[in-house]
């Protein structure tokens, strides 16, 4: 979420990437006063779509005060580089430090304008995930190894004070910016109920980072969960798969049958049968002519993507189809994750199977938002019912139904219907994909990627909220190759929807 021109605040924006886990993402260069401005109007939306207003003044400080010494890292580099100073030389560095101060206030705009043209920037990142709140500060300077020991002596000392007052009795050298303001940082933290466990800085050889981390209120995280498992126990009270569906699927997971046999009951299907067809004539296959034959399509889909294709047949039945708006768009959404993923895995991964998995768990990675399209009145009736009886706040359905929870919402369903772990982890992990278990990784980081296209696409996240770990998997470290990839799987994505028409 590069800080636009205009810096007006993004509500909406705001509000969709705090439901979906996904990071609010500010990067600046020189981090002017109107840059400080709308960085404290986002943390405020932000703060409040946690329903965690009370922090707001606190954290404002506490944000503010870690940008200016990233700013200040970022100065103190260039000022070096310009006078020829070592850093890591003792000597030089004192020598440096000795006139720091003075010469960049005086000529600060200089060293400014040096900082951007070297891309020495400050980003600020806010995320709600799972059960914590984290708001990072992070500058692309790694700090030498007598900074750090410095700025951990500070937060070492700082820890042990009660008040200001009693701070202010100790000599504090704030000539490496983290000397006073850090002392006031913890303290705030100590006064709003965080241990000193939720604040470190660390640094690796490309960036400093320094960063809070807020425990969500516990009770709001059991709230959440219990009202989940509730929705989940009221939607499987709808029918299970189609019993033409569950005869197929144990067709295939016996040993015994033939090709010729999974045909014939697909055959028995004529929505299924179409789905098929549609599916093995699409680009994916590349075939010389069209495939009319059930059996050659069985045959060209294989047992893997059979399985897969009753997964997201099975699901639509039940899940209802595209009959509203809101459905239609969601259901686009979902095909449209699932070609970009497939894709994904056919240009990086040259895997078979996990283009077949992926695809499927395109498909299907918001089945908790497409579960919310089609709650009745009455099944509203007996959630608003279970909240009274349980004292759960009408707030937290409120944050179920726009979208918080909905990948544990999903995969809750997809364990009920006994879906294979990988597609319930590319369900549950789509907005989380760093904790994946391993033998998940490709399946889920490709979800997740192809997801977060979908959303740069329709201009809902920007290129620093993608997880850089995940594009680096894929060999991407560019908004440009984002782009081009972009162009070519959307076009191919009109093409495939026309041909299916």
């Amino acid at each position: 979420m590069a800080a636009p021109h205009e810096l007006t605040v993004d509500e909406n924006k705001i509000r969709k990437a705090t439901q979906s886990g996904i990071p609010l993402t500010i990067t600046t260069y020189t981090l002017p006063h109107e840059i400080e401005v709308y960085v404290e109007q986002v943390l405020e939306v932000f703060l409040k779509e946690v329903k965690q207003e009370k922090l707001k003044d606190y954290m404002v400080y506490c944000v503010r005060e870690l940008a200016v010494n990233a700013k200040k890292a970022n100065t103190k580099r260039v000022y070096f580089l310009e006078r020829g100073l070592d850093l890591e030389n003792p000597d030089e560095y004192n020598a440096g430090m000795e006139s720091f101060k003075k010469d960049t206030l005086e000529n600060i705009g200089h060293y400014l304008q040096m900082q951007k043209e070297k891309g020495l920037y400050i980003k600020l990142i806010f995320q709600a995930k799972g059960p914590t709140i984290i708001l990072e500060i992070r500058n692309n300077v790694a700090v030498t190894r007598t900074e750090l020991i410095r700025i951990h002596d500070k937060l070492a000392r700082s820890r042990q004070y009660n008040s200001l007052e009693e701070a202010l009795t100790q000599v504090l050298d704030d000539s490496e910016g983290a000397g006073l303001g850090l002392v006031i940082l913890v303290l705030m933290l100590k006064k709003v109920g965080l241990d000193e466990d939720c604040f470190d800085i660390v640094s690796n050889d490309i960036e400093t980072i320094a960063r809070i981390t807020i425990p969500v209120a516990q009770t709001r995280i059991e709230n959440l969960h219990e009202l989940a498992k509730e929705i989940v126990n009221q939607i499987i009270a709808l029918p299970q798969f189609p019993e033409n569906i569950v005869t197929i699927q144990k067709l295939i997971a016996n040993p015994k049958s033939e090709i010729t046999d999974i045909a014939r009951q697909i055959s028995m299907d004529p929505a299924l049968t179409a789905d098929l067809l549609k599916f093995v004539n699409s680009a994916q296959f590349m075939m010389p002519k069209k495939v009319d034959s059930i059996s050659e399509a069985v045959k060209l889909v294989g047992i893997r993507g059979i399985k897969n294709l009753l997964y997201s047949y099975g699901t639509q039945k039940i899940l209802g189809d595209d009959s509203t708006t809101e459905k239609k768009s969601l259901w686009e959404h979902s095909y449209r994750t699932a070609f970009y993923a497939y894709n994904l895995a056919k240009n990086f991964k040259k895997d078979r199977n996990l283009m077949d998995d992926v695809y499927v768990g395109g498909i299907l990675h918001d089945m908790g938002k497409i579960i919310f399209s089609n709650v009745h009145p009455d099944l509203l009736g007996k959630i608003q019912s279970f909240c009274a009886d349980k004292a759960i706040p009408g707030s937290t359905f409120e944050d179920l139904s726009a979208g918080m929870n909905h990948a544990e919402i999903g995969a809750m369903i997809a364990e009920k219907w006994n879906f294979p772990e990988s597609l319930i982890a590319s369900i549950r992990l789509h907005h989380d994909p760093l904790v994946a278990a391993d033998e998940f990784k490709d399946v889920v980081d490709t979800v997740y990627l192809a997801n977060m296209f979908c959303e740069y696409e329709a201009g809902n996240v920007g290129f620093d909220q993608i997880e850089p770990k995940i594009l680096a998997g894929f060999g991407i470290s560019s908004v440009k190759q984002v782009e081009t990839l972009l162009q070519r799987f959307s076009q191919g994505f009109v093409m495939e929807s026309k041909r299916k028409q």
